[in-house]
């Protein structure tokens, strides 16, 4: 195995440039960081171009990682521990980092599983928010994800990480603008549900078996108006006040919850 001693190696430029941004890169290439993301993707069989260990974790407490990454004929290098700073994005790097290859999946791929339950995200900035919300959506059986523009890249670092591995086992579509995803919706038959912060069915009334997309809105401005005229239903969360919305990816947990229970309760 190559070993890495100094920062200006090709190695550690390529993925500090793929920390800041994956967009420069022009490739499918993606960032993984720590031990659990790493060993999802090989658990799952994801094409991993490069692994970087650090001397310290190589030897202790990843070794069993290192060694798995072995049998799987994965490239590996071993950077030493005063450079693997470097190389991890994040400040307290856990000692391992990947560079593989995840392309989004098509609109069709993820609208194609019945009966669907589809999320369409729109605005939601935070990669932390994103990420947590694919983990919801497979958590509760989902079928699929569309990131919408303005979001936060669902493939970068971040939103993978919030992810905890479910970004590389359930169709995320990115690139898409809300009403082309929409419009795909409708096609393949499913009702548009949207939430909002008042005025909409309340939660626990609103019918989730049947097939379809449900919208959730950005941090700040929520739905386009024009969006939330066009949905077949409103769906809103009641709460208590004074409080009055709710973090996007925990409004997203609480109606995909309702929709898997809903659907249990009728596949028993």
């Amino acid at each position: 195995m190559e070993r890495i001693s100094g920062r200006q190696n090709a190695t550690v430029k390529r993925f500090r440039a793929l920390a800041r941004s994956r967009a420069s890169t022009g490739t499918d290439d993606v960032l993984l960081e720590g031990a659990h993301l790493v060993g999802e993707a090989l658990d799952s069989g994801l094409q991993i171009d490069l692994l970087a260990f650090s001397e310290t974790a190589a030897r202790e407490p990843l070794a069993q990682l290192l060694h798995r990454a072995e049998r799987s004929g994965s490239p590996i290098v071993i950077v030493a521990d005063a450079v693997f700073d470097a190389v991890s994005p994040v400040r307290r790097p856990a000692g391992v980092v990947a560079i593989a290859r995840l392309a989004p999946s098509g609109i069709d791929e993820v609208l194609t599983k019945a009966p669907q339950l589809v999320l369409a995200l729109d605005g939601v900035q935070d990669p932390g928010n994103v990420g947590a919300i694919i983990r919801a959506a497979e958590a509760c059986g989902a079928t699929g994800v569309i990131v919408s523009g303005g979001c936060a890249d669902p493939f970068g670092w971040k939103a993978l990480r919030g992810s905890m591995g479910s970004t590389l086992r359930l169709p995320v579509a990115a690139g898409l603008s809300l009403g082309e995803a929409i419009e795909a919706a409708r096609r393949a038959g499913l009702r548009v549900i949207a939430t909002a912060p008042r005025g909409g069915t309340r939660l626990a009334h609103c019918d989730l078996r049947g097939p379809a997309v449900i919208v959730l809105g950005g941090e700040g401005p929520g739905i386009p108006d024009a969006v939330l005229a066009a949905a077949d239903e409103r769906v809103t969360i009641p709460m208590q006040p004074p409080v009055e919305s709710l973090n996007v990816a925990v409004a997203a947990a609480l109606v995909l919850y309702e929709a898997s229970r809903q659907r249990t309760d009728v596949t028993v």
